[in-house]
C-alpha cells in the first residue's frame, strides 16, 4: 500500500507536467521573477510594519499601527514568520530572529493558550526552525537534528499542552493554561481538528527527542475520534472530549474539521504509515458518497447525510492540494476551479459562500487573507505545470496588494463586496499566504529539491537530510520526514544497547509459562501506541541485521536496505 502511495505522490508530483494538457498561456521567467519581486516586497512591508509597531505582541493591527496578543503573548508574528524569512532566502535575519526567541520567549506564563494554535504555529513553526537552522548557517549542535535549541523549545511548549489530553477518551480539551494546566472548568466540548491535528508536530517531536509520550498521545487521540465516525462513516464538527458525544452533527471538509483530513494524510506520508492512510480512504469514500455535489462539498448531516448548509467555506480550499498528493488530480482540478470561479467574483474568498444563490452568506463575508486557495494552487502546479494555478497567484498578489495594503502591513477584508477592512493581520499571513504565493512563483526553491541536493546530520554525521520530500504542516510549516528517520534509528540503537546492558546486570529469571507470552489466538499483538513513557521491550542480544549506516535517500524519505 505504501510503496503505492510513495508511487502515485512522485507520478502526480513529477510526472504530470509531462503529460497534461497545458492551458492557458506560460508565464516567461522574467514574469516569474517580478512576481516573486512583488511577493518579498509585501512580505517585509508587513514583517516590517510588525517590527516597528506590534513586536513583542503576538499580531500587528495595521489600521492603527499597533499590536495585540492574540493567542498567548508568543510574540507568535515571529515564531510564524521565521521559516518564510530563510524561503525567501534572508539568512541574516533568520539567525537574529532564532536568537531572538531563544533569549525571550518563555512558555511558563499564567496564559490560557489553545491548544490546537500553538500546536500548528508555535511548536510547528519551531519545529521547522529547528529542522532548517543549518541551511540558514546558524551554528548547530553536535548530533542535530536530533538535539538543539529551537527543538528545546518546541519540547517545552508542547509539554504545556500534554495536561489537555488527559481525557478519559485521550481527545484533548480545546484549552489549557501553560501555567496551571487545564481549568477545571473548561468546557469539554472542541472542534474536531482540534482533537486530530497534532500528528505531524507531534511525532516529529517523539522522534526527534527520543521521548514518545507525545506521538502517543496524538495517536490515542486519532483513534478515540475515529471510534466516533456515525454509521455512513462521517464525523461531526464538535465533540464533548469527556463524553465521545457529538455536540455539532454537521459533517465536511471545511471550518472545525479541515485539519483532521490533512494530518491524516500528511501524516500517513510522512510517517509511511498504513493505518493513518487506510483511516483517510474509508473517509473520502463517505465525503464523495455525501456531501460532494457537481465539484463542491456542502455540509450534511452526519448520520442521515441529509444536506445541512449548501455553501462552500474558504478554508475548504485546501482540499484540492490535499487532493493531488494522493494522486487525484482530475477532481482536484475541477473543484480548484469553482473555488477560483469565486475568488474572481469577489477579489477574495468569503468565509461563506452560498452555492445555490452563487454570494456570500450574510455575517461570514470577510476574507482574512487566508492561503488555502493558494496552497492547493501551488500543489496543483507542482503536479500539472497548468498556468492557470499561476494565473491564480498573480490574480491574489494583485487583489492582496490593492485591496488590503495600508501604512502599516496588509489588513483583513472586513468585506469582500465592499473591500472594507478591518484592524487585524493574522500571522498565518507571513507564515502560509506569502509562503506558499513565493514557492508558487519559485519553482527552484531548495524546498521543491527533489533529492539533487543533501547536508549531512546525525550523531554520526552519517544522515541523509534536506533532500526533499518536506511535509507542510498546516500552518505552512515544513518538515523534514528524513530527520525522523534519522533521530529515531539512533534512539532504537541506544534503547537497543541498554536493554542488552541491563539483561547482563538483571538475575536470571524461572522460565514463564509461555502462554502468558504468546499472543492470543485471536491474532492480537502488541499495540502501535506505547504509554505515556513506557518502552518497548527488545529480545535480548537481538541486533540489527545491517550496519547502522546503511541506508539509501529518495525524495527526502531515508530507508534501510533491507526496507
Amino acid at each position: 500500500m505504501l510503496t503505492f502511495l510513495f508511487s502515485a505522490v512522485f507520478c502526480a508530483t513529477y510526472l504530470s507536467p509531462i503529460i497534461s494538457h497545458v492551458k492557458g498561456r506560460d508565464f516567461t521567467e522574467q514574469e516569474m521573477s517580478h512576481y516573486r519581486d512583488r511577493i518579498k516586497s509585501m512580505f517585509y512591508h508587513a514583517y516590517n510594519s510588525y517590527l516597528e509597531n506590534a513586536y513583542p505582541y503576538d499580531e500587528l493591527r495595521p489600521l492603527t499601527c499597533d499590536g495585540q496578543d492574540t493567542w498567548g503573548s508568543f510574540s507568535l508574528t515571529l515564531i510564524d514568520a521565521l521559516d518564510t524569512l530563510l524561503i525567501l532566502g534572508n539568512h541574516t535575519e533568520f539567525q537574529r530572529v532564532a536568537t531572538l526567541l531563544q533569549d525571550t520567549v518563555d512558555f511558563d506564563t499564567d496564559v490560557n493558550a489553545s491548544v490546537f494554535e500553538t500546536n500548528i504555529r508555535v511548536v510547528g513553526g519551531l519545529l521547522s526552525a529547528h529542522l532548517l537552522s543549518k541551511r540558514a548557517g546558524m551554528e548547530v549542535e553536535e548530533g542535530w537534528p536530533c538535539s538543539g535549541p529551537l527543538l528545546r523549545m518546541a519540547e517545552d511548549a508542547a509539554r504545556k499542552l500534554l495536561p489537555a489530553f488527559q481525557t478519559p477518551t485521550g481527545m484533548p480539551y480545546g484549552t489549557v493554561n501553560l501555567l496551571r494546566g487545564v481549568n477545571p472548568t473548561e468546557t469539554p466540548v472542541t472542534c474536531t481538528a482540534g482533537v486530530g491535528t497534532f500528528i505531524l508536530e507531534f511525532s516529529t517531536l517523539s522522534r526527534l527527542t527520543g521521548d514518545p509520550v507525545f506521538e502517543n498521545v496524538a495517536r490515542k487521540a486519532l483513534r478515540a475520534l475515529w471510534r466516533t465516525r456515525s454509521g455512513i462513516g462521517l464525523v461531526g464538527n464538535h465533540i464533548d472530549v469527556i463524553t465521545s458525544k457529538w455536540v455539532a452533527q454537521d459533517a465536511g471538509i471545511g471550518a472545525g474539521v479541515d485539519s483532521y483530513f490533512e494530518y491524516l494524510v500528511k501524516g500517513a506520508i510522512m510517517l509511511q504509515d498504513e493505518e493513518l492512510l487506510a483511516m483517510f480512504h474509508e473517509f473520502d469514500k463517505s465525503i464523495k458518497n455525501y456531501t460532494k455535489f457537481d465539484d463542491w462539498y456542502l455540509w450534511v448531516q452526519m448520520h442521515k447525510g441529509t444536506v445541512s448548509m449548501p455553501v462552500f467555506q474558504s478554508l475548504e480550499a485546501f482540499w484540492p492540494g490535499m487532493q493531488s498528493l494522493i494522486g487525484d488530480i482530475s477532481s482536484a482540478t475541477k473543484t480548484f476551479h469553482n473555488y477560483y470561479s469565486v475568488w474572481r467574483q469577489f477579489g477574495g474568498l468569503p468565509e461563506f459562500y452560498s452555492i445555490p444563490q452563487g454570494y456570500t452568506v450574510d455575517k461570514r463575508e470577510g476574507y482574512p487573507l487566508r492561503p488555502e486557495l493558494i496552497e492547493s494552487a501551488m500543489y496543483l502546479y507542482k503536479a500539472t505545470g497548468d498556468p492557470t494555478f499561476i494565473q491564480l497567484g498573480r490574480d491574489a498578489v494583485e487583489s492582496i496588494d490593492k485591496i488590503s495594503r495600508v501604512n502599516c502591513g496588509f489588513a483583513t477584508v472586513k468585506d469582500v463586496r465592499d473591500h472594507k477592512l478591518d484592524n487585524r493581520m493574522e500571522s498565518f499571513f507571513l507564515a502560509e499566504t506569502i509562503k506558499y504565493l513565493y514557492l508558487l512563483f519559485d519553482p527552484e526553491n531548495f524546498l521543491h529539491n527533489t533529492g539533487t541536493e543533501f547536508e549531512l546530520g546525525g550523531l554520526q554525521g552519517d544522515c541523509i537530510l534536506s533532500a526533499g520530500g518536506y511535509v507542510f504542516n498546516t500552518e505552512a510549516h515544513p518538515l523534514d520526514p528524513a530527520a525522523l528517520h534519522c533521530c529515531s534509528r539512533y534512539q532504537d540503537e541506544r534503547r537497543e544497547i541498554q536493554d542488552i546492558l541491563l539483561s547482563f546486570s538483571e538475575p536470571l529469571r524461572p522460565p514463564t509459562d509461555q502462554s502468558e507470552e504468546t499472543p492470543s489466538a485471536s491474532g492480537s499483538q502488541e499495540s502501535i501506541a506505547l504509554k505515556p513513557g513506557e518502552r518497548r521491550k527488545t529480545r535480548v542480544l537481538s541486533c540489527p541485521t545491517q550496519p547502522f549506516s546503511a541506508k539509501l535517500a529518495v525524495m527526502g524519505q531515508v530507508f534501510s536496505d533491507n526496507s
